[in-house]
């Protein structure tokens, strides 16, 4: 099994490049938002309930699909850089999968602020991520998540062998997957 971790900040376009790669792949797709939006009729995320509930969602879900059979999975994380407990979480999924004997693909996509910014607003982002609709709060969340926090790895610090970084700025989802599908042979 090949696990890619698509990562990024917000609106960078993991979910649409994970939607691509699905397709090109066959791989299942678990964008970030599938627990989260799970939640959110019951719990906010930010809530210790909604927290506690989201990450069981997907402890549960990975713990399952790295007992499978199934030839990949995708799954889309914001990794804040500058916290110990993200490094930790991808570390502990990483770990997961490749104690089944998974090999883990990181992908890291990075997009200019303006293009987040605008990107953040799109239909299929709306389609698929209810609590995005109220595009006002989650345009201030991306606003305040991109001033507090290091949404991108500084040059050299990931050291991963299976390791890939786009600038997905000015390139589409097809285009972003193609170049994953080609650098890991998938």
């Amino acid at each position: 099994m090949k696990l890619v971790i698509l990562f990024g900040p917000q609106a960078v376009g993991k979910m649409t490049v994970g939607q691509s790669l699905a397709a090109r792949t066959g791989f299942k797709l678990f964008h970030n938002h599938t627990s989260i939006e799970f939640v959110a009729p019951y719990f906010d995320y930010g809530t210790p309930a909604g927290n506690r509930l989201v990450q069981l969602i997907r402890q549960e879900l990975f713990d399952e699909v790295s007992r499978s059979d199934l030839d990949g999975f995708i799954f889309t994380y914001v990794w804040a850089f500058d916290l110990q407990a993200d490094w930790d979480y991808v570390k502990h999924i990483s770990e997961l999968f490749e104690s089944r004997g998974a090999t883990v693909c990181y992908v890291e996509l990075e997009a200019d602020y303006a293009e987040r910014l605008r990107r953040n607003t799109t239909e299929n982002r709306l389609l698929h991520k209810p609590t995005k609709r109220d595009t006002v709060r989650s345009e201030r969340n991306l606003i305040a998540t991109h001033e507090s926090h290091r949404l991108n790895s500084a040059p050299g610090e990931l050291t991963m062998a299976n390791y890939l970084r786009i600038d997905n700025t000015d390139l589409g989802s097809d285009e972003a997957a193609r170049a994953i599908v080609e650098h890991f042979s998938l």
